[in-house]
């Protein structure tokens, strides 16, 4: 399994808290990212199951799983480090979940998922670089936009693709993201319910808000909520979208007039507006969290959460917003 590390405790960490012990070795990972590893047994001591105030004790193993980040607080990988990196490598460091039918990643922003027109590097193209004994290679079950970043879903047999591609079809899956917007919405949380259509224009495809009933329109669904606010200046949304349309939470959130920062489609401002000093102009949407169902009948469900890329990170800390605020269940 790739990425996998077997750590040995210290003789000077003897009695340490484990949640106290990652947070020593690892300052990036988020706690509740801890304890959905340590609830999903992806974390052990000696090979048993622990808990976050399990207390550790010279020589034992702790088995961590890749968690996107590096040890010893290094940040999630740039695009900068993507390109000066081997396809496997960047895999392994992106790896946040594996089992034998299932890879889940934390894209980074500006990773392309699929190529097409001036892309070069891409993940689709990248996985090239895991196949298996068999000669099969891991499959893409779903999409992110280039800048969205966050977890991305890859089958690693046909069937499971299959089993997989049917519970996004079927609406089996939850999906959580975080955006930082302009503005807050009126109401603190709600439903977004319009129809979109897909339309060529100079700067690429957009979606726009369109008319029940136009030829080509189809229905997309939104649950938001605000979870924290800048004054009324910017707000943080958690977004669930029901369906799965192009750009729809890039679309969705424009229409309630609150755009996604740094959305180069859709972010329109007026003459009074200044993006806030030390707020880097780059689209401020990650995707969190995602529950799905294993495709092996009676395994339950894959739960993995994303940490948050740099750019964000950064812009949560200059906010002051709290990251356990979500309360993620």
């Amino acid at each position: 399994m790739a990425g996998i590390e077997q750590i040995k405790v210290e003789d000077s960490e003897a009695g340490m808290r484990l949640d106290r012990w990652f947070k020593v070795h690892y300052p990036g990972l988020a706690f509740g990212q801890l304890q959905k590893l340590l609830r999903t047994g992806q974390i052990r001591v000696d090979g048993g199951r622990v808990k976050t105030d399990t207390r550790v004790q010279p020589g034992q193993i702790i088995r961590v799983p890749p968690l996107g980040i590096d040890r010893k607080g290094a940040q999630p990988m740039t695009s900068r480090t993507i390109r000066d990196r081997g396809d496997a490598e960047v895999l392994a460091q992106m790896l946040l979940y594996e089992d034998d039918k299932v890879f889940v990643f934390n894209k980074p922003a500006g990773l392309a998922v699929q190529g097409g027109s001036g892309v070069n590097r891409h993940v689709d193209g990248m996985l090239e670089a895991w196949r298996n004994k068999k000669g099969e290679k891991p499959r893409l079950v779903h999409r992110l936009d280039r800048d969205t970043s966050g977890v991305l879903v890859v089958a690693r047999t046909r069937l499971a693709a299959v089993k997989l591609t049917e519970a996004f079809r079927e609406r089996e899956t939850k999906k959580v993201y975080w955006a930082l917007v302009k503005g807050v919405p009126r109401k603190r949380e709600g439903k977004i319910s319009t129809w979109l259509l897909r339309e060529a224009t100079p700067d690429g495809d957009k979606m726009r808000i369109a008319k029940h009933g136009e030829p080509g329109a189809e229905h997309a669904v939104t649950l938001y909520r605000v979870v924290e606010q800048a004054g009324q200046a910017l707000s943080w949304l958690e977004l669930e979208p029901q369906t799965g349309r192009m750009h729809q939470l890039r679309v969705h959130t424009t229409h309630i007039g609150c755009p996604i920062i740094g959305d180069p489609k859709y972010f329109v401002a007026d003459h009074n507006w200044e993006l806030p000093g030390g707020i880097q102009n780059r689209l401020h949407l990650h995707a969190r969290r995602i529950v799905i169902p294993h495709p092996d009948p009676g395994k339950g469900v894959i739960d993995v959460t994303a940490e948050l890329p740099p750019h964000m990170k950064q812009s949560w800390n200059l906010l002051s917003f709290d990251e356990a605020s979500a309360e993620e269940e």
